[in-house]
């Protein structure tokens, strides 16, 4: 797909025509219609317990596959989830992870709190929540420190205003620092952003080169492990942490960069 054609595309999505999804239907319209009056031949050829209330076509799945086991999310989810019940901390605090990935995952097996800028109008067994600003100080003093804090895909958002944030071009900056600070000496860490060439695509999310999350955090903090999901979406869990190699992202244009560091007493 040429560059026009993927700015045509996502301009048009941004106002809600998905090309896509349209060509879909086009393609399989006839094949949902003639199974359709298929079906409706077979019911009334007998008494049938199910009446047809109202149409709901669902196109072109038959051509997918059962699911898809890659990608951030899925890999870094289940890698930090499954970190915590090795780990067995005493508290656990979350910043802005998913609440349907990896906030599920570990509530499956112990308590979790959870921290968002945004409210959450219902909640689960296990699952504590509390709406804050974690680039304001005053915030992350309040929640007070654990031996375990997460931030999975998180911080790259922090100061551009997708989520109802302020404005701040060193909001990664400043939301980093503050869910540091909420690690208790011992403690750990595990942290994970978009790895790649270092940039700003506004207002989604900021890129990290895979050096810089290490770099701004190696005062207090030692890294334990890294892992890092590819620009195809398959997992490389604990790699050695080659500087060489970081600073290149691992050769990522677009991966996502898993970080377990410990603090130091």
């Amino acid at each position: 797909m040429g560059r026009l054609t993927r700015k045509i595309r996502d301009g048009l999505a941004l106002f809600g025509f998905d090309a896509a999804k349209a060509a879909r239907s086009a393609r399989w319209m006839p094949r949902y219609l003639a199974q359709r009056r298929a079906f409706a031949a077979a019911q009334s050829a007998e008494p049938y317990d199910f009446p047809v209330t109202r149409l709901f076509p669902v196109l072109g799945e038959h051509l997918e596959t059962a699911g898809d086991a890659a990608g951030h999310y899925f890999h870094q989810d289940l890698h930090v989830a499954r970190r915590i019940f090795a780990l067995a901390p005493a508290r656990h605090v979350d910043v802005g992870s998913r609440i349907d990935g990896f906030v599920a995952h570990v509530a499956a097996f112990r308590a979790i709190e959870v921290v968002d800028i945004r409210p959450l109008s219902t909640t689960a067994r296990n699952i504590v929540f509390l709406t804050a600003d974690l680039q304001d100080p005053a915030a992350a003093a309040g929640i007070g420190q654990a031996d375990s804090v997460s931030c999975l895909h998180a911080v790259e958002h922090f100061g551009l205003g997708r989520y109802g944030d302020p404005l701040d071009v060193d909001g990664h900056l400043r939301g980093i620092r503050n869910v540091a600070g909420l690690v208790a000496p011992g403690g750990r860490l595990h942290l994970s952003v978009p790895i790649g060439p270092q940039r700003v695509e506004f207002n989604a999310h900021r890129v990290f080169a895979a050096s810089t999350i290490p770099e701004i955090l190696a005062d207090r903090f030692a890294l334990d492990q890294v892992s890092y999901v590819d620009d195809a979406g398959d997992f490389h869990e604990d790699v050695p942490f080659d500087p060489a190699a970081a600073a290149r992202s691992f050769g990522c244009r677009y991966g996502c960069g898993i970080y377990e560091f410990r603090r130091r007493a």
